[in-house]
């Protein structure tokens, strides 16, 4: 049985997360453009695809049944992990964010993220028989919270705001009726506006300048989203060549090997990069679905999707960052930009669908 369901692997997903990885590794050596500063921080991220990979088919190996099993300890562990950052947690940049294991820094709301995938999949796969009214919605609601609130106070907007859209995307999944997705959203609006006081000061001024961009803005306000538009532009159809990009090179593209490593790309290989780069991410995504359509039971299914729309949604907004169609957010392009957490936690994702792709046409009790 052990070797039937390898059979079922899905190599194209694998293939294509293994793709992106490596080439985000060669473009982030590039991005760095010399600067030995951080070509010391990036050495390690060949190191958190290797040990992922292997973390991933062990994630593959196991029965994904297990973790709906142990969802309400996943989810103290969460919560756990989340707070022992305010004890032991490294500081920068203003926010506590980062574990500091003596070997690696690890980043615990990135792997959060798939832990809430587990969790709520599982909720919503047993209470998918309850009336979907607000006292349902409300209970998932409080449950994403109780995770959330501890990442929004390190600090970090942009990864709770991922959450909640793994949320989101599950109660639709699961047939909400559209009165209430309307209720949702009008309540969306106001506690935006109504948190928008409460944001920190570089986070306001990013959605102050989107909005309402000052031409004469001192240097830092507007200047990363216009060196990212130019960035892009010198690319052309087919991109000045790998390490050849002026505007990266130059360094005038800041953070370039994170936020707007997009923009690096389009310089070093045009359009026609930036355009197979994303769909190679559309792929990954539709594979994700596909395989939610075919699992044998309805916990797999939510699992899949809701990890398609997590790299969906993270996808469109980094590409949509160096577009500047939308606010700086600090989210990461998935596989391609600089962060071993986030690269551990796109890798164990996948890992997560495949364990589920292996038993598609299993009988589970």
């Amino acid at each position: 049985m052990k070797r039937e369901i390898w059979r079922n692997f899905d190599f194209w997903l694998f293939g294509a997360a293994l793709f992106l990885s490596i080439f985000g590794i060669m473009m982030i050596q590039s991005a760095i453009a010399g600067n030995a500063t951080l070509a010391q921080a990036v050495s390690r991220q060949p190191l958190y695809l290797i040990g992922g990979t292997v973390l991933m088919l062990i994630m593959a190996a196991i029965d994904y049944h297990y973790w709906g099993s142990l969802s309400r300890f996943i989810y103290i562990f969460a919560i756990i992990s989340l707070l022992i950052i305010y004890v032991v947690g490294t500081v920068s940049f203003g926010s506590a964010r980062w574990l500091d294991t003596g070997v690696i820094m690890i980043q615990p709301s990135e792997i959060v993220k798939i832990l809430m995938i587990m969790v709520l999949a599982d909720f919503f796969a047993k209470n998918i028989d309850k009336p979907h009214d607000l006292k349902w919605i409300f209970q998932s609601f409080l449950m994403t919270f109780g995770v959330v609130i501890w990442i929004l106070l390190q600090p970090n907007l942009s990864t709770s705001i991922v959450i909640f859209v793994i949320w989101f995307a599950l109660v639709w999944i699961c047939g909400v009726p559209v009165k209430y997705l309307l209720i949702l959203a009008l309540v969306g609006i106001v506690l935006i506006a109504a948190a928008f006081p409460l944001l920190e000061d570089y986070q306001r001024g990013r959605i102050i300048n989107f909005l309402f961009p000052d031409p004469e803005a001192s240097y830092g306000d507007t200047y990363n989203v216009e060196q990212a538009l130019i960035t892009i532009g010198s690319g052309g159809l087919l991109g000045e060549g790998y390490g050849q990009g002026t505007q990266v090179q130059l360094r005038f593209l800041k953070v370039r090997h994170t936020d707007f490593i997009f923009s690096a790309l389009a310089e070093e290989f045009g359009f026609v990069g930036a355009m197979t780069v994303m769909g190679l991410l559309l792929f990954l995504i539709w594979r994700c679905m596909e395989i939610g359509r075919t699992a044998s039971d309805l916990y797999g299914s939510l699992i899949a999707y809701s990890y398609a729309a997590m790299l969906f949604f993270q996808t469109a907004v980094n590409i949509g960052v160096n577009l500047n169609v939308v606010p700086v957010s600090g989210l990461p392009l998935p596989f391609i930009s600089y962060g071993g957490s986030s690269l551990l936690s796109s890798i164990l994702g996948i890992g997560l669908v495949e364990s589920v792709a292996l038993r598609k046409g299993t009988i589970t009790s």
